[in-house]
């Protein structure tokens, strides 16, 4: 212990020189440090959290200040008066201390808001939903956030593809779209930076079939409503959320102890278009072969039958297709393209919506693969046949930087595609496929970039590529002819 100076000294006695505060006693101890007092602590700086994520492309899109894990969305939809009812539960984290955040959410009326059981004040800027929780929310720390609310939902008009989101149909609805859908029928953090596993309830009534994303999860009915439950645990993007809504052909089976789930409007002819969905499992299991183990818990395919819908979208597990691709017949090609989506684009996600050829190329790519095997033109035909014969204007939108206006253009799908097939011809089939199988394997549930793939292509192939992919995805004409070296 520490001897304060009233303490006798050894062999003395000497009370008095202690009792008077004298120093005496040569070996008396040093006097105890005064008691230090820590300084207070700065005080938390709370923040609002960003109204967007950052991408360049789309400023507003996402939110920033925070990173959710799971929805668990539950929607009531009424066709007969276009009307929604929903509660949506976030599970989310903080990622600074945050004062209030932000949801995408579209036209929606909010009747309330509640975060970690507490009522929360809320407001909208446009579509954003700004959420004011009662107390701070610390960095690092996580939190739920309920959400009710309700009204007609209304389709969005975006700049790269036109109308997506919540469509009313004659006896259903339809929620589609990218580069946005989900903040049209629940709220979201609606940029692919930041995916999450989702839950969803959907009541509907009797007689018609509501399909979303991942396992089926049962379904129950009760005064005259029945709710289709859907679950989707593997991370997802949001706009790669669906909500199908309406009158099916179902098809439901079992495949590699996964379960199957086509589902194709009646509206639609039988024929051909539910022979290709029905390839869906074949065409997954080709890829499988090139591109590694298939990446989520279920196969699907949806057809719907509206004007407003001319294109094919990969929604995650379950891609849904426009009639129109199967009025020439069967159409396997549309399939394998969005299925590659499945492994690029779904399971390897985007960061910012500049890579879209990462996503395009690739899948084009998986077309062009799929032909070959299926007893078409081989891919190395495909490619010559598009470098010969394809437009100036192809070549004047680099596919690495199409601006937003060319987000789907051409040159992202078609000039993705090549820029692939010259990579494979640069380094050869073996360094090539390994390169494909170890992306997807690496990079299975998360976000990437175009540098983060140049690197990697790199690092398997041992050969310096910069050259090449400045010349495919950044130049304005185009490219020498690449060969196998």
């Amino acid at each position: 212990m520490t001897l304060s100076r009233r303490t006798l000294c050894a062999g003395t006695g000497l009370l008095l020189a202690g009792a008077l505060g004298l120093v005496g006693c040569g070996s008396a101890e040093e006097p105890a440090p005064a008691p230090t007092t820590a300084a207070p602590a700065a005080p938390r700086q709370f923040i609002l959290g960003a109204a967007g994520a950052g991408d360049a492309y789309f400023p507003t899109y996402g939110n920033g200040g925070y990173d959710v894990s799971r929805y668990t969305v539950k929607v009531r939809y009424d066709p007969a008066k276009d009307r929604l009812t929903g509660t949506t539960t976030v599970q989310a984290a903080a990622t600074t201390d945050l004062s209030a955040f932000n949801l995408d959410l579209a036209g929606l009326t909010v009747r309330s808001v509640s975060v970690d059981g507490a009522p929360a004040k809320h407001g909208r800027k446009g579509d954003e939903l700004v959420v004011t929780p009662a107390a701070g929310l610390i960095a690092g720390n996580g939190f739920v956030a309920e959400i009710s609310y309700e009204g007609e939902p209304e389709p969005l008009r975006n700049e790269a593809l036109g109308v997506g989101g919540f469509l009313h149909t004659e006896d259903g609805a339809i929620a589609l779209g990218q580069p946005e859908s989900a903040s049209t029928w629940f709220p979201v953090n609606d940029h692919p930076s930041d995916k999450a596993t989702y839950d969803f309830e959907i009541t509907v009534p009797n007689g018609l079939t509501a399909v979303s994303n991942g396992v089926p999860a049962g379904k129950s009915t009760a005064g005259g409503w029945t709710t289709w439950k859907w679950a989707e645990r593997s991370p997802m993007a949001s706009y790669l959320s669906t909500v199908v809504i309406g009158r099916f052909r179902i098809t439901e089976g079992q495949h590699r102890g996964r379960p199957v789930f086509h589902a194709v409007s009646t509206g639609v002819p039988q024929g051909a278009a539910d022979r290709s969905i029905a390839g869906t499992v074949e065409v997954a299991d080709y890829l499988e072969s090139v591109f590694g183990p298939y990446p989520f818990e279920a196969y699907g395919g949806v057809v719907v039958s509206d004007a407003r819908i001319s294109y094919a979208l990969e929604t995650q597990s379950r891609p849904v297709y426009a009639a129109s691709f199967f009025k020439g017949g069967v159409n396997t090609g549309v399939v394998a393209h969005e299925l590659a989506h499945q492994w690029f684009g779904n399971s390897v996600s985007l960061a910012r919506w500049q890579d879209i050829w990462l996503n395009e190329g690739l899948a084009t790519y998986a077309e062009w693969l799929w032909a070959e095997h299926d007893g078409g033109r081989t891919a190395q035909q495909a490619f010559d046949a598009r470098y010969a014969g394809s437009s100036g204007q192809l070549w004047r939108t680099p596919p690495g930087e199409p601006g937003m206006a060319n987000l789907f253009s051409e040159s992202v799908y078609q000039r993705g595609g090549m820029t692939v097939h010259a990579l494979r011809m640069t380094v050869g089939d073996k360094a090539f496929f390994e390169i494909l199988r170890s992306w997807a394997a690496q990079k299975r549930d998360g976000n990437a970039t175009t540098a983060e793939f140049v690197a990697h292509a790199e690092r398997v192939s041992g050969r310096q590529l910069d050259d090449l992919f400045d010349a495919w995805l950044h130049g304005k004409e185009r490219p020498a002819r690449p060969g196998k070296r």
